[in-house]
C-alpha cells in the first residue's frame, strides 16, 4: 500500500464520530491555551496526561494532544498581534510587526494573514509529512546502536545549545534531566541510583509527574511570584467588514502576503525535521529573510504584513516536520514533542522505526488529522477572533489557581497516592527555582526522557564492541552525527570569536549567539 492510499485509510478512520470530536476538543482547546499567556500547550498535555489513562484506544488522545500543539501555534498569534504578549516564544517574531499593525488600525489584517499563512503552511507541511514518513522510516531501519545514541546526543546537545540565553544554564538543565532519568533501580544490575534510600523512589519518577510539574506547576509559580497576574492592554479589532474578517485583507494584502506563506512554509518544516529547539529559530529566521528582501523594508518595525505571514507560516510549517523525528526515530526535537513522546509511551507505544508496521493505523489517523484540524482551525479563528479577545479578560489568578488544583486532581485521580503529589508539587518548586534563575525547562525535560534511552544505547554499544570507545566513530553515520553534535556546541561561540578578532563589543555578539558570558 502506498502513501496515498494509507491516507485515505487514515481520513476514514478520523472522520468517525468519536475522533472527529476529539480533533475538534484539541483544536478549541489549543488555540484557547494559545490566546492566553503563559499557558503553552506543553502545560496543557501534561495537564491532560492523567486523563489518557481512561482512554482504550489511543488514536482519540493523540489526535487531541496533536490539535492542541498546533491550535496553540494559531493561538499565540492573537495575543501577539492584539496584546503585544506572545502566547508562545515561537509567536515573538510576530508580535514584533502585527502588534504595530493593530496599533495602525490593522489587526484584522494582520489576523487574517496569521490564520490563513497557517493554514496554508500546514497543509503544505502535512502533505511532506505525508509522504516523508515511509522513507524515513526504512532508512531509520538500517541504524545501529552507535547511530541512534549519536543521533539522540546530537538532540539533546542542538536543543540544549539553541535554547535560552546560556549555554551553560542549558547544559546543567541538561544534567539535571538526565540525573532525574536515572533516578530509580538500574535495569542491567539491579542497583538503585539516585533513591536516597526512599523505596517509593525504585521505581523512578513517574514522567506524567515530572512534566506536570516542571511545566505546569512550576510555570504558575513563576508566574505568579513575577506578578504577571493582570490582563494587558488588548489593541481594539477596529472596524471590520460585514462578511468577516476573510475580506479584512485588501488586495495589496494578499499580494505581500502569498509568497511569504510559501517561503515560510519552506523554512518551517525543515528546521522542525532537525533538533533545533522548536518553532523560535525558522520563525526569526522567516522574519529576518522577509525584512532584507522586502521591497517595503523601511515598513518593517512599523507594521510590515511580511513580517507577520512568514513567521506564522514557519511556526506552523515546523510542527509537521517535529513529527517526522517523533514518529519515525522516536526522537522528541522539541519540549512539546517530548510530552507528546510520553503520551505514546503510556499508551505503551514505542515511536520509531517501527511504528508504521506496528501501529500503521494510528499513525495515519494522525497525519489525516492535521488536514482536517487546519481546516477546523481556520473556520474557528476567521470568524470567533472577538470570543479570543474576550478570552483575554480572564482574571489570571482564577486561571493559575484552577491550575494547580486540576494538576493535584489530575495526578492523583491515577495514583491515589498523595506522596506523588508531593513529589510533583517538590519538581515544580524545582522547574519554577530553575525559571527564576534562568535555566531552560526544555533540556531538563529532553534529558529525563532520553537519558535513559541513550545509556541503553551507550551500553548495548559497548557490548557489542567489547568495550571499545572508537566504536562510536568507526560507523562513518555515527562520527558524522557525533560531529555535528559538537558543532552545535561550539557555534552560539562563534559570533563572540568574530567580534573579538573584529574588536567590536562581545556584548553583541553573545546575543547573536543565544547565549551570554557564562
Amino acid at each position: 500500500m502506498n502513501s496515498f492510499d494509507s491516507l485515505l485509510g487514515g481520513f476514514a478512520t478520523v472522520l468517525s464520530p468519536e475522533n472527529l470530536l476529539f480533533a475538534l476538543i484539541g483544536v478549541t482547546l489549543g488555540t484557547l491555551v494559545g490566546v492566553l499567556p503563559g499557558i503553552g500547550p506543553a502545560v496543557t498535555i501534561a495537564l491532560l496526561l492523567p486523563v489518557t489513562y481512561n482512554f482504550e484506544d489511543p488514536i482519540p488522545a493523540i489526535i487531541m494532544f496533536a490539535g492542541i500543539y498546533y491550535g496553540a501555534m494559531y493561538g499565540g498569534s492573537t495575543t501577539a498581534i492584539l496584546l503585544n504578549t506572545p502566547g508562545e516564544s515561537a509567536s515573538v517574531a510576530t508580535a514584533l510587526e502585527g502588534h504595530e499593525m493593530a496599533r495602525r488600525g490593522h489587526a484584522r489584517a494582520a489576523l487574517a494573514t496569521a490564520a490563513i499563512g497557517s493554514f496554508v503552511a500546514a497543509v503544505i507541511s502535512t502533505t511532506l509529512l505525508a509522504f516523508v514518513a515511509e522513507p524515513m522510516a526504512a532508512i531509520a531501519v538500517t541504524f545501529r546502536a552507535t547511530d541512534y545514541f549519536a543521533l539522540m546526543v546530537l538532540a539533546l546537545v542542538t536543543v540544549t545549545a539553541l535554547v535560552g540565553n546560556s549555554l551553560v544554564r542549558g547544559l546543567l538543565s541538561l544534567l539535571l534531566g538526565i540525573m532525574i532519568g536515572f533516578v530509580g533501580l538500574d535495569a542491567v544490575s539491579g542497583q538503585s541510583r539516585f533513591t536516597f534510600g526512599s523505596i517509593s523512589l525504585f521505581n523512578g519518577i513517574d514522567e506524567v509527574l515530572l512534566i506536570i510539574g516542571l511545566f505546569a506547576i512550576g510555570e504558575t509559580l513563576y508566574v505568579l511570584v513575577r506578578g504577571r497576574t493582570r490582563p494587558g492592554h488588548v489593541t481594539p479589532l477596529g472596524p471590520g467588514h460585514g462578511r468577516g474578517q476573510f475580506m479584512s485583507m485588501n488586495r495589496d494584502q494578499w499580494r505581500r502576503s502569498w509568497a511569504p506563506w510559501l517561503r515560510g512554509a519552506g523554512v518551517g518544516f525543515p528546521f522542525g525535521v532537525l533538533p533545533s529547539g522548536g518553532a523560535e529559530l525558522p520563525t526569526f529566521l522567516s522574519y529576518s529573510y522577509e525584512k532584507h528582501r522586502s521591497k517595503g523594508r523601511e515598513e518593517f518595525g512599523k507594521g510590515a504584513i511580511e513580517g507577520v505571514a512568514g513567521p506564522e507560516a514557519a511556526n506552523n510549517a515546523s510542527f509537521s516536520g517535529v513529527l517526522v523525528p517523533l514518529l519515525t526515530l522516536g526522537l522528541p526535537t522539541s519540549a512539546t514533542a517530548a510530552v507528546m513522546l510520553v503520551a505514546f509511551q503510556i499508551f505503551n507505544i514505542k515511536p520509531g522505526p517501527q511504528l508504521l508496521e506496528t501501529s500503521p493505523d494510528l499513525v495515519w489517523a494522525l497525519i489525516a488529522s492535521l488536514f482536517v484540524g487546519n481546516l477546523a482551525l481556520l473556520a474557528i479563528n476567521l470568524p470567533l477572533i472577538r470570543l479570543w479577545v474576550k478570552v483575554l479578560q480572564i482574571p489570571r489568578p482564577v486561571l493559575y489557581a484552577g491550575i494547580l488544583v486540576f494538576a493535584g486532581l489530575g495526578i492523583y485521580s491515577v495514583s491515589g497516592s498523595v506522596s506523588d503529589i508531593l513529589i510533583a508539587y517538590g519538581v515544580g518548586v524545582v522547574g519554577f527555582l530553575m525559571r527564576q534563575l534562568d535555566f531552560p525547562i526544555a533540556p531538563a525535560i529532553l534529558g529525563a526522557i532520553l537519558g535513559p534511552e541513550l545509556e541503553n544505547q551507550f551500553r548495548r554499544s559497548l557490548n557489542i564492541s567489547n568495550g571499545d570507545l572508537t566504536v562510536f566513530v568507526d560507523r562513518p553515520l555515527s562520527a558524522t552525527i557525533l560531529a555535528i553534535a559538537v558543532l552545535a556546541l561550539v557555534l552560539p561561540y562563534v559570533p563572540k570569536i568574530v567580534a573579538r578578532l573584529r574588536g567590536k563589543p562581545v556584548e553583541t555578539a553573545g546575543k547573536l549567539a543565544f547565549a551570554d558570558e557564562d
